[in-house]
């Protein structure tokens, strides 16, 4: 399956270790992650050398070419909330995570799209069991 991963970069990185464990996830079960450089603790270097409006076109043809969107939505971002938007209004399946205890957008919390999941988690195991949880019942549709 592609699946596009979409977490905070500018926003904040305190949360760049949950979002490696996703990404390793993700890839360990075959999945094809076009954005698992996301979580690179060093995406900030990698990613000023590239033109706003190339990031812009890049990763709007990755959520319109992915099978699913995965977002890290503990720390808030302009950029991931965006990305959520774009893959719902494209129907694509879109699963939301955050860290229990998180202030968390009312928009995110409140969608009730049945394609549309949100969950909080307690620990990195918790959240890629939930992850795969997911997954696997969008594979059935």
């Amino acid at each position: 399956m592609n699946v596009y991963f979409s977490c905070s970069i500018t926003g904040g990185r305190q949360d760049q270790p949950v979002y490696q464990s996703i990404v390793d996830a993700l890839v360990a079960d075959g999945h094809i992650v076009p954005t698992a450089h996301l979580s690179d603790k060093n995406i900030l270097s990698l990613e000023t050398v590239i033109d706003p409006c190339d990031v812009y076109k890049r990763d709007v043809a990755w959520v319109k070419n992915c099978d699913a969107l995965v977002a890290e939505v503990t720390t808030p971002s302009h950029g991931v909330g965006y990305e959520i938007a774009l893959a719902e209004s494209l129907g694509k399946p879109v699963f939301c995570c955050y860290l229990l205890g998180s202030r968390v957008s009312k928009m995110i919390l409140g969608n009730t799209s049945p394609r549309f999941v949100t969950c909080g988690y307690s620990s990195t195991e918790d959240v890629i069991q939930k992850m795969k949880v997911f997954l696997k019942s969008i594979a059935r549709e």
